[in-house]
């Protein structure tokens, strides 16, 4: 089976989940004109976590042709404060229920480790993502949800970066959880890159546990190295000298991403991070992402 693509605003994120100037209904009438497979989802989209908010978004995915693959979501379980992890906990099992109620038994739900507080050593915060996650494994397993946890640069409403975002920590955390049916690696090779890590490295440690995928991709705006953005803890801010661009177009190496996907059999999801300069540019990084697909998942 070939790995389905799907698309995801991330240039109405904050039109629709943040100053509310569009609504997930306007994004998805929209998105009839893609050549997309599903549309991933962000928790920040739903209008309310009521059934039937949630059924009509659900319904509204369906009616335009679409599934949906993957919600987006962004516990924070590095929060020093006990109640405010505990608090995480609950919605994050909430979201996996409306997973389920959105997508259907198999659909992700990302996961992610929480916020680098200054305050928050490397060894608390690894035991309390661990706990966390195995505190809500229970209920993904009874919802037949897959928990993704993405190697992350920063939720665009949090204050700090991720705590798991380099490469290190996001192996010993992923170490730290054994669990393969229902728990996994929403892999994303730009935030790689915005890390200041090898996208194709990461990839290669990690391909037999990932579970879905974003396309996005990143480009330097003239004169600009990679050395200059590194910063003193050696990450990459969200420089406007790092832009999104055309998938496929980018500092990433799709051919060998690809190749490694195919290599370990992947059947997932493969969504699209575009949009930034227009829909026309997400139609072509849809388009550049079926030509892969074709090339290095040739129908038997």
């Amino acid at each position: 089976m070939r790995p389905k693509i799907a698309a995801f605003p991330k240039c109405y994120l904050d039109d629709i989940a943040g100053s509310k100037t569009m609504t997930v209904f306007e994004w998805i009438e929209m998105a009839r004109a893609l050549d997309a497979d599903g549309l991933e989802m962000y928790e920040g989209f739903l209008p309310s976590l009521n059934t039937e908010d949630v059924d009509r978004v659900g319904t509204a995915i369906r009616d335009a042709g679409f599934e949906m693959p993957m919600l987006c979501c962004s516990p924070d379980f590095t929060n020093p404060d006990a109640d405010a992890r505990k608090k995480a906990v609950e919605h994050q099992a909430r979201m996996i229920e409306v997973s389920r109620q959105l997508g259907g038994v198999g659909t992700v739900c990302r996961v992610l480790s929480g916020q680098r507080y200054p305050d928050v050593s490397r060894e608390d915060g690894l035991r309390w993502v661990v706990e966390s996650i195995e505190e809500i494994l229970p209920i993904a397993r009874e919802h037949g949800i897959v928990l993704g946890l993405e190697n992350h640069y920063k939720d665009g409403f949090w204050s700090y970066p991720e705590f798991a975002q380099k490469q290190d920590v996001f192996l010993e955390l992923l170490a730290g959880i054994p669990e393969r049916e229902f728990f996994g690696v929403q892999y994303d090779p730009s935030n790689a890159i915005v890390a200041g890590d090898d996208p194709v490295e990461l990839l290669r440690n990690v391909a037999d546990r990932v579970v879905s995928m974003h396309a996005s991709d990143r480009y330097l705006t003239d004169g600009t190295t990679l050395e200059e953005l590194r910063q003193s803890d050696g990450t990459l801010g969200y420089s406007p000298n790092l832009c999104h661009g055309v998938t496929g177009q980018g500092l990433n190496d799709y051919d060998a991403i690809f190749q490694i996907l195919a290599d370990h059999g992947y059947q997932g999801w493969i969504s699209i991070e575009d949009g930034m300069n227009g829909m026309d540019e997400m139609a072509e990084s849809l388009a550049f992402l079926r030509r892969m697909v074709e090339k290095y998942f040739p129908e038997e």
